[in-house]
């Protein structure tokens, strides 16, 4: 067979169910796949060891990361991934990357092998029912426990991952099923009955939608992930470009439109940009598109956008209205209603408005920026950092972030030029994601630049995976920047607990000496004459290669939303708190 090649088995042939599967990704054109192998699916890993040629199964250090290295395949290239683990442990090791994938509606499909179907509820060894335990973080599940049902549940699986509103699906299949044989042919699923992926939008509220749009004085567009997902990027720069509106992103939006764009005011959110969280309340309309009105984005809902009649866009029809009444609700595709209200909105120009922007990001350069990029102290800031990547980086990159104070600063300073070029956690913050989804993103995109940053906390929750990036060969540049603290809930126990720093103070291992010991070239960095030269050492770098920044210990990220506060309450100083 081969290599990559799609086949349509249409034919029947005689097949274990075990060999069903591996056949049944080559029909859905998988070309990689990450996992852990064990007892209870040994049978599959042994059909995908025959079909190495076709689908390319990198082995993990922990079955965590398996679902993250997937999430970082699927959000940088827009496709299902597929990830493989036993069962047992290896099955609720998945939990957490399930979770995360369902909060930032990542599609993939997960195989975990189960002991056999006469053992199912005796308390075998590694039996675990992960239906069960999988049902509330996954967007479907279901146990095979016959060989026939595994093309028809495959096909399922990759249809419902990938369609609508995407999201992590689980297959458990008994040994038994596994090893029994069947008569295979591969039929991709194109629908189910009562699953409705892909609502159609009420026409009368489109053209209400675009009255709206087309009368606004002060309106701002707000976007998500949706247009990632619904590959709506082109269509929102045309819808932006004609209406002349400002636009502001959510993290996980980021990258969806290019941060250099002349109508581009920032990302929104508890330590997102002074503009659009300031002129929230003013503006008399907000186009949300593809995006939740996550708490993180609203602060306090009763003192959100007081002013503004709200335009909600989204796939997911329970999300419209769940935080923010919209009185405007338009389900559907993010790609489809732009480009329906493309045709009625007229061209609009709201430089103006426009320029109450550039005047709040003025201030915000002089209380926040300017000292962020360009520290008076000794110490290494984070900013800093971000600003020396930006000068030496050729756009061809794509981020993999972790969770902390270094996460906040990456989004708020990182140029982004391309789409799906910032991915990070988001709906659940799970530390140690971005060393293992970094792997997934240089297997799916070998041709850009990987680059993982992280804190201390979030490396050392995967730190294991430096083994896969070794073995791999992968060339993923990785960033440690190195406060020795939790630093996120180092600052809020500043701000709100008195300084008492509870158990966040962290006294780490020599990272350098770790990745030389799995064969991978290290740097620490402690002063900032060597920032420069170390960032370019990092980024020319043909193998992996991991760069510690010593950065500022008590050093905090401002602006910020402090939690249930209104989204004007801005806090852009430790003094500004006071008045919260």
């Amino acid at each position: 067979m081969k290599k990559n090649k799609q086949k349509n088995y249409t034919e029947k042939i005689k097949v274990t169910g075990a060999e069903a599967v591996a056949l049944s990704l080559i029909g859905e054109g998988i070309k990689h796949a990450f996992g852990y192998p064990g007892g209870a699916i040994m049978p599959i890993h042994d059909s995908l060891y025959k079909h190495k040629n076709s689908i390319d199964h990198l082995v993990v250090r922990h079955e965590q990361a398996a679902v993250h290295a997937a999430q970082g395949y699927a959000r940088s290239t827009g496709k299902v991934a597929a990830v493989f683990v036993t069962s047992g442990p290896g099955a609720t090791n998945l939990i957490t990357g399930l979770a995360d994938a369902f909060a930032d509606s990542t599609p993939l499909v997960c195989i975990t092998g189960q002991v056999t179907e006469a053992l199912l509820g005796s308390d075998a060894f590694q039996e675990v029912d992960i239906i069960s335990i999988s049902a509330s973080v996954t967007k479907w599940n279901y146990q095979v426990t016959k060989a026939r049902e595994v093309p028809e549940i495959v096909a399922k699986a990759f249809y419902i991952a990938g369609s609508g509103r995407p999201g992590p699906v689980l297959i458990d299949i008994t040994k038994n099923a596994q090893l029994s044989e069947l008569d295979f042919n591969y039929v991709k699923c194109k629908g189910i009955p009562g699953y409705t992926p892909y609502p159609v939008p009420d026409k009368n509220h489109i053209e209400k939608a675009a009255a709206l749009i087309n009368s606004a004085f002060k309106p701002m567009v707000l976007i998500g992930q949706g247009i990632l997902l619904g590959k709506a990027e082109g269509e929102l720069l045309k819808f932006i470009n004609k209406t002349g509106m400002p636009v502001a992103s959510t993290l996980l939006g980021l990258s969806a439109i290019p941060t250099t764009h002349p109508q581009f005011v920032g990302m929104l959110g508890m330590h997102g940009n002074y503009s659009p969280n300031i002129k929230t309340n003013e503006c008399d309309l907000l186009i949300a598109i593809g995006m939740r009105f996550d708490d993180r984005v609203i602060g306090d809902p009763k003192r959100y956008g007081i002013n503004a009649t709200v335009i909600h866009i989204d796939i997911d029809q329970s999300e419209i209205g769940k935080n923010i009444r919209a009185h405007i609700p338009l389900t559907g595709n993010a790609k489809d209603v732009l480009s329906w209200l493309n045709k009625l909105v007229i061209k609009r120009d709201h430089q103006e408005w426009l320029l109450e922007f550039a005047n709040c990001f003025e201030k915000e350069f002089r209380e926040v920026i300017s000292n962020d990029i360009n520290s008076s102290s000794s110490e290494i800031n984070m900013g800093e950092v971000m600003d020396t990547i930006n000068k030496n980086s050729s756009g061809n990159e794509i981020f993999i972030i972790d969770v902390g104070q270094h996460q906040m600063i990456s989004a708020r300073y990182l140029k982004l030029s391309v789409p799906r070029s910032f991915i990070t956690s988001g709906g659940l913050g799970t530390m140690g994601f971005s060393l293992p989804a970094a792997i997934g993103a240089k297997t799916g995109s070998k041709d850009k630049s990987v680059i993982a940053i992280m804190g201390d906390g979030g490396f050392q929750m995967n730190i294991q995976e430096l083994g896969t990036i070794a073995q791999s060969g992968l060339p993923i540049k990785i960033i440690i920047l190195n406060n020795s603290y939790l630093g996120m809930v180092r600052q809020w126990q500043e701000m709100f607990f008195d300084k008492r720093y509870a158990f966040t103070e962290m006294k780490n291992p020599d990272f350098v000496k770790i990745a030389e010991g799995y064969g991978i070239q290290g740097k620490r960095l402690t002063e900032k004459t060597d920032l420069d030269g170390s960032i370019k050492i990092l980024l020319d770098s043909k193998a992996p290669f991991l760069l510690e920044i010593a950065v500022q210990k008590l050093g905090n990220v401002f602006p910020m939303v402090p939690a249930g506060a209104s989204v004007d309450q801005v806090i852009l100083k430790p003094a500004d708190n006071k008045d919260i």
